[in-house]
């Protein structure tokens, strides 16, 4: 396997420097994961900065607004806006009714009680809670989308598996010992692994004569 710092190196001059979400903060970040199903993350930014426009990105205010203001904004997120405007209604709730609007508080929480926390919201997962936490400066690991661990995979780290938890553990496991403290720099590692899944080592008919790392990766050797 190559240097994890080495691999994503390669993928920074490839990609350049990767934008951080305009997301701040657990509850933002919740509403940002919320934002809109299966489209560029340029909709889901129109989505979000709709949303702190016209409505506010506090648990109060998701939580006061008419259906008539959430509802178009909701339709600019893609296939099932009304399920989407009760998504956002849920995680208002929770926040008001289970962190008295403040949803920062479960930055003080130890890592896995913080983990369990965020993962009361809808489409929170175990991925989507650590990397919500990583954004926020927190971490015990580098959280992957399911592009970025498919990267990981097929340059080498962790066991290809029918279970995909049992895979993503493979991969963390591997991973554990090249990881370096600093949140920032994995949250980058974290976008730029689930770029180059996106856009180059894509799940059908990857383009491996295009890759930066092909030469560091099993699968295109192969």
């Amino acid at each position: 396997m190559p240097e994890f710092k080495n691999l994503i190196a390669r993928l920074k001059r490839h990609y350049g420097d990767p934008k951080l979400p305009p997301a701040r903060g657990p509850f933002e970040l919740v509403m940002w994961e919320n934002a809109c199903y299966l489209l560029s993350d340029e909709r889901r930014a129109a989505v979000f900065e709709g949303l702190r426009a016209q409505v506010g990105l506090s648990a109060g205010a998701i939580w006061k607004a008419d259906k008539e203001i959430l509802l178009p904004l909701a339709r600019m997120g893609g296939m099932r806006p009304e399920t989407r405007v009760f998504r956002w209604r849920e995680i208002a709730r929770i926040t008001l009714s289970q962190f008295d609007g403040d949803l920062d508080r479960v930055l003080q929480e130890p890592y896995a009680k913080a983990k369990k926390a965020l993962k009361q919201f809808p489409s929170i997962g175990d991925p989507g809670a650590e990397k919500i936490l990583l954004f926020c400066g927190v971490h015990a690991g580098l959280p992957l989308d399911w592009n970025g661990n498919r990267v990981l995979i097929r340059v080498g780290y962790g066991r290809a598996q029918k279970n995909y938890g049992a895979q993503y553990r493979s991969v963390q496991e591997a991973l554990a010992g090249e990881l370096p403290r600093d949140p920032a720099w994995l949250a980058r590692a974290h976008l730029l692994l689930r770029e180059h899944g996106k856009k180059l080592c894509r799940n059908n008919a990857p383009l491996c004569h295009e890759c930066p790392a092909a030469d560091l990766c099993s699968f295109a050797k192969k």
